[in-house]
C-alpha cells in the first residue's frame, strides 16, 4: 500500500468530517508500516509498530475510520470487540482467536489476489469444461470434414458461453465430493482443531468420488471455477505470503476497549475484565499464536484500540498495557456545522442514500438548505437532551421525518418531494419539546 499519509487523510476526508487528529495519527502509523518494510531486514525486527489509543464519545467517526481503512488498504485487517473476550468459560472467546480471525482474513485477501493474476487460466478452464459438455469431442477416427465442422460448432458455442447468451440452458456437470465441512470457527481450541484436520485429510484421501449435478450454465460457472481454482492455486505458495502479509502488515481494530477497563468508581472489581486485558497483553506485546496455518508472530501487527471511556479512564488500563498503545487520539464531539457536513460533504451521505432508495418506486426526493440545516440543529438538540450518540442521531431524525413519505412510495410514483424547513418543524418540535417523549423516539 503505497500511499503518502496525505493521501490517506484525503481518502478518508471523502467518508469522515473533522477528527483531523486521528485521521494524520492513523495515516502516519500506516506509511510508518510501509517505510518500514524498506529499511534493513536486521533494523524491520527492531522497528515496532506504535499502537493508537481512539477516545470519543459514541458516534463520532472511531469505527468508520476503521471500517473505511480495511476497504482502502490491501492489508489484513479485522474489528473485533474487546467486550467479547470477558467471561471465557462461560460465554467469552480465547484471546487468541483474533490473531486467528486475522489469518483467515489474510488468507482470503491472498487467495483473490492469485486468483487475479490467474484470472483468464481460469475463466479459460471453466470456458473449456462447460462447451466439452455441450459440443462432445469427436472420436480419433473422424473425417477431415467432420473436424472442420465440429471446430466451427465448437468456436459459436464457445463465443455463446462466453457472452452469457445461453446462460439459462441446464447442463450436467461433475464436481468434487466434499467429504468435510470446514469449520471457520477461531474459537476452538488449537488441539481441537489439529484433530477436525487430519480427520478431513483422512477423509479427503478414502473418498475422491465426484458428483453430478444439473445446473443452469449461469451456476456452472461459479461451481466450475471453485473446483478450477483448488486445481490451479499453490495453496502452500498462499500460506506463506498470507502468514507474511498477517505478520508484517495486519492490523487489528479492538473496539470497545473501555469496556474491559476496570472502574476505581465501580465497587465490585471484574476479574473477568482484568484477566482478559493480562490475555491480551502478551499479544499486544507480541507473542507466537499457534493457528492451523502456522506459527504467528504478532510482534508487527498494529493494534488500533477504541472507547468511549464515559465510565472508566485509559488509566483504568493495565499500566503494562497502556504502555502498549503509545500513541492516543482524542476525537471531538459533533457540533451543529458537522452534522451539516455529515449530510453534505460525504460521498456515502445519509441524503444521497435516502434519495436512491426512493428513486427504486421513481420518487424523486429533494432537500432543502433550510431543511438539511434543520436536521442538524434537532440531531444536536436531541444529543443534549437525551444521551449524546453523534452522528447516529442523524439516522433517528430524517427517518422521522421521511417515514410517511417513505411509506406512501407506492402512490406518489412519478412525483418530486420537497423537503422543507417547516415539514422537519412539523415532525420533530413536539418530539423534541418534551424531553420523556424524545428519550424513547429519537
Amino acid at each position: 500500500m503505497d500511499m503518502t499519509p496525505k493521501q490517506i487523510v484525503s481518502y478518508l476526508d471523502d467518508y469522515i468530517i473533522g477528527q483531523n487528529n486521528a485521521k494524520k495519527t492513523i495515516a502516519l502509523a500506516l506509511r510508518n508500516r510501509y517505510r518500514r518494510m524498506r529499511v534493513t531486514p536486521e533494523l524491520q525486527e527492531e522497528i515496532m509498530p506504535k499502537n493508537i489509543l481512539m477516545i470519543g464519545s459514541t458516534g463520532v467517526g472511531k469505527t468508520e475510520i476503521a471500517r473505511r481503512l480495511a476497504k482502502m488498504m490491501g492489508l489484513p485487517f479485522i474489528k473485533v470487540e474487546a467486550s467479547k473476550y470477558t467471561e471465557v468459560g462461560f460465554v467469552g472467546r480465547d484471546v487468541e482467536s483474533m490473531i486467528r480471525d486475522l489469518v483467515y482474513e489474510s488468507i482470503n485477501l491472498v487467495t483473490r489476489e492469485f486468483e487475479d493474476k490467474i484470472k483468464d487460466k481460469l475463466d479459460n478452464e471453466v470456458i473449456k469444461q462447460i462447451v466439452e459438455k455441450l459440443v462432445p469431442p469427436l472420436p480419433e477416427s473422424a473425417s477431415e470434414s467432420a473436424r472442420e465442422s465440429f471446430i466451427k460448432t465448437y468456436n459459436k458455442m464457445e463465443e455463446k458461453v462466453i457472452s452469457g447468451e445461453i446462460d439459462d440452458r441446464k447442463i450436467e456437470i461433475e464436481i468434487p465430493k466434499k467429504t468435510h465441512v470446514e469449520i471457520i470457527d477461531s474459537s476452538i481450541p488449537m488441539d481441537m482443531s489439529s484433530m477436525q484436520e487430519s480427520l478431513n485429510k483422512m477423509l479427503g484421501g478414502l473418498n475422491k468420488e465426484k458428483i453430478k449435478k444439473e445446473v443452469t450454465i449461469r451456476d456452472a460457472k461459479i461451481l466450475l471455477k471453485e473446483s478450477a481454482s483448488d486445481k490451479l492455486l499453490d495453496k502452500e505458495a498462499i500460506k506463506i505470503e498470507a502468514i507474511k502479509r498477517a505478520e508484517n502488515g495486519g492490523i487489528i481494530f479492538l473496539d470497545e476497549i473501555d469496556k474491559i477497563a476496570t472502574s476505581s468508581k465501580t465497587q465490585n472489581q471484574d476479574p473477568s475484565k482484568e484477566g482478559v486485558q493480562r490475555d491480551l497483553l502478551p499479544i499486544v506485546e507480541g507473542s507466537s499464536v499457534h493457528t492451523k496455518f502456522g506459527q504467528v508472530k504478532t510482534d508487527h501487527v498494529l493494534f488500533i484500540a477504541a472507547g468511549a471511556f464515559h465510565v472508566s479512564k485509559p488509566s483504568d488500563l493495565l499500566p503494562e498495557l497502556q504502555g502498549r498503545f503509545p500513541l492516543r487520539v482524542e476525537l471531538e464531539n459533533l457540533d451543529e456545522e458537522a452534522l451539516y457536513k455529515i449530510l453534505t460533504n460525504t460521498k456515502n451521505s445519509l441524503l444521497r442514500q435516502y434519495k436512491a432508495l426512493l428513486e427504486v418506486e421513481e420518487v424523486e426526493l429533494e432537500f432543502d438548505d433550510d431543511a438539511i440545516k434543520a436536521f442538524a440543529k434537532y440531531a444536536v438538540t436531541a444529543n443534549q437532551k437525551t444521551e449524546d450518540i453523534g452522528a447516529r442521531r442523524l439516522h433517528t431524525v430524517i427517518e422521522k421525518v421521511i417515514e410517511d413519505i417513505s411509506f406512501e412510495a407506492d402512490e406518489k410514483k412519478g412525483e418530486k418531494v420537497i423537503i422543507t424547513e417547516e415539514l422537519v418543524k412539523e415532525k420533530l418540535d413536539d418530539v423534541i419539546e418534551d424531553e420523556d417523549t424524545a428519550r424513547y423516539i429519537l
